[in-house]
């Protein structure tokens, strides 16, 4: 079958299928704040606590995320899409776009989240144009917010209806 039309059928399916939304976060050697959004988030073990994310190898921050031994995973909240897409945006200070601050073990962390996992740098996969992350969650805030999920490019809540 023609490559091109594989991608795109494969587009199609993976925008379909909705996602929660995260702002991955960390520093650099300067602990300047680093950070980018990721739907490509998913829990890997209960024993230990891992979690995996993945980052495309041809984004700006690529390097300093496959390197840093720690980073921090936000769960963003409903009301928090404009967070999302300053997070998406190149060459823009994303950081001054948001509130956020230092947690304990110096990574930043946005205000208002849904949750945060605080994150040690377990292992590193190479997998196509992407670099799986995985990291053992060592510290962990939770709300009782909604988290915001991703459609069809379309963000936002759960709907009430779907508790129904």
């Amino acid at each position: 079958m023609d490559k091109s039309l594989n991608t795109d059928r494969f587009l199609e399916v993976m925008g379909n299928y909705p996602t929660g939304v995260t702002v991955v976060t960390t520093t650099n050697d300067l602990k300047v704040p680093l950070g980018l959004t990721v739907n490509s988030f998913a829990s890997v073990s209960l024993d230990p606590l891992l979690v995996l994310w993945s980052i495309d190898k041809s984004v700006s921050t690529y390097p300093v995320f496959t390197q840093t031994n720690h980073f921090a995973i936000n769960v963003l909240a409903n009301d928090q899409a404009d967070i999302c897409s300053s997070f998406a945006i190149k060459d823009i200070d994303r950081f001054s776009q948001c509130e956020w601050e230092f947690s304990n073990r110096n990574l930043p962390i946005i205000s208002g989240a849904a949750g945060v996992l605080q994150c040690k740098t377990f292992k590193r996969i190479e997998a196509g144009d992407h670099m799986i992350l995985i990291g053992e969650v060592i510290d962990i805030l939770s709300t009782d917010k909604q988290p915001l999920l991703y459609h069809r490019r379309k963000m936002g809540g759960i709907p009430d209806s779907f508790y129904e």
